[in-house]
């Protein structure tokens, strides 16, 4: 709720009420963390103190019971005992789902619950010990490539040492061109395969080469005849094609790619600088790449220009996936993207809000834990909490015409 209440309100309530509603989103964000900084509960307790005070600007006194007051306490308790997500009801409340869903006989429900248990723990135990049986209970998607043991980033740390030597070649065989990185670069991407495959080659004919198999057959390039994919399962993630998601309730062909690039500050900037940058993008096509031995699969997606790129006074990302560029380097390894999902924002027409959301299939990560999920984190969508004054900005004249009346204060002697 914490993720999609802030975007939800973005266009139906007034900036200081929809503001003091989303710092008190910020700070159920921060508590459900998977990692936290005890450094900054002291000012995580003061920031929802002020929260709360904001709050009691803009509601009734009604709406200010005792669940709301236990809001400050929560900082204390994870002071005491640790992180949230050991200790929240969400797996066992979903558990209690799959648990009533056996129900047939409303009027013997621990009955059915139990001898549908027993049955099912049976089927599962036998299908351990026969070959070519599907398990119960585990969905199962059709025409879905699975990921390979090798991945991508295995396969990119060998080959480092071969990308830094031929920039060295570069340099030594283009010397007027050695302090023009973005030439450099330009000639690496395109002339680095064919290099690679004559520079393996060569080092095959000598004697202990110490080139390993999987970089012979990377070397080699990969088989011309490339299956595509509507959905792919890599990690625990599925992904799907933005096709496959048009006829679809659900999403899953959003990607995010930080990587290191150079930025330049414009087309005659000869001197840029190399530095992280992130990418949204849509997967188009998913390629499952053959090399005989193995195979990589890679994506080809719909990027994002950087003009389609905001981020917000409260640091929501917003996209707009009509403005698309970066066409000549649309492909990315599967294994280098992390899922996103776009979220249409009704204050801006045309444009979108960038989610970051736990794993909706995550049975080859954790395998068969039964409470696994509680490690699943819901990432915060936003850099953090604004503070005090930074509200005050953001609200301004807005705020005292939104204050509800009769909040004086009332001293009693």
């Amino acid at each position: 709720m914490q993720q999609l209440l802030p975007v939800a309100i973005r266009s139906v309530l007034e900036k200081p009420a929809r503001y003091a509603i989303t710092r008190l989103c910020f700070f159920f964000n921060a508590i459900c963390a998977k990692t936290v900084d005890v450094s900054k509960l002291d000012k995580l307790e003061e920031d929802v103190v002020v929260t709360l005070c904001l709050l009691e600007k803009y509601f009734p006194p009604s709406f200010f019971d005792i669940m709301v007051h236990l809001v400050v306490h929560l900082v204390r308790e994870v002071r005491l005992c640790g992180p949230v997500y050991f200790r929240w009801m969400y797996p066992f409340e979903r558990y209690m789902k799959v648990l009533k869903g056996y129900v047939q006989n409303r009027t013997r429900p621990e009955g059915c619950i139990a001898e549908r248990y027993i049955a099912e723990e049976a089927v599962e135990f036998c299908t351990q010990h026969l070959s070519d049986v599907s398990t119960v209970g585990v969905p199962s998607s059709q025409k879905m490539g699975v990921s390979k043991p090798l991945s991508g980033c295995t396969n990119t740390e060998e080959v480092l040492p071969y990308i830094e030597q031929h920039m060295i070649h570069i340099k030594t065989a283009y010397p007027k061109f050695r302090k023009r990185t973005k030439w450099l670069q330009d000639k690496h991407n395109s002339t680095f395969i064919q290099w690679l495959r004559f520079k393996v080659q060569s080092e095959l004919e000598e004697d202990n080469h110490g080139v390993s198999e999987n970089l012979r057959w990377l070397a080699a390039g990969p088989n011309m005849a490339v299956p595509l994919y509507r959905s792919y399962l890599i990690k625990g993630i599925k992904f799907n094609i933005k096709a496959q998601d048009d006829v679809r309730t659900t999403q899953n062909s959003g990607v995010y790619l930080l990587a290191q690039t150079m930025q330049v500050a414009s087309a005659k900037d000869k001197n840029p600088i190399l530095s992280n940058m992130g990418f949204y993008g849509v997967i188009q096509e998913i390629w499952d790449l053959d090399y005989q031995k193995f195979t990589i699969p890679v994506f080809r997606c719909d990027w994002i220009d950087s003009s389609g790129l905001v981020v917000d006074e409260l640091g929501f990302t917003l996209v707009d996936l009509s403005k698309i560029g970066h066409r000549n380097d649309q492909f990315v390894l599967a294994s280098q993207v992390k899922q996103i999902f776009f979220v249409d924002d009704l204050m801006h027409r045309g444009w979108s809000v960038v989610l970051s959301m736990p794993n909706r299939e995550y049975n080859d990560v954790i395998g068969d834990e039964v409470l696994g999920d509680v490690i699943i984190e819901c990432e915060p969508f936003t850099r953090g909490m604004p503070n005090v004054d930074t509200f005050d900005e953001l609200v301004g004249e807005l705020g005292g015409q939104n204050i509800r009346d009769g909040c004086e204060d009332i001293w009693i002697e």
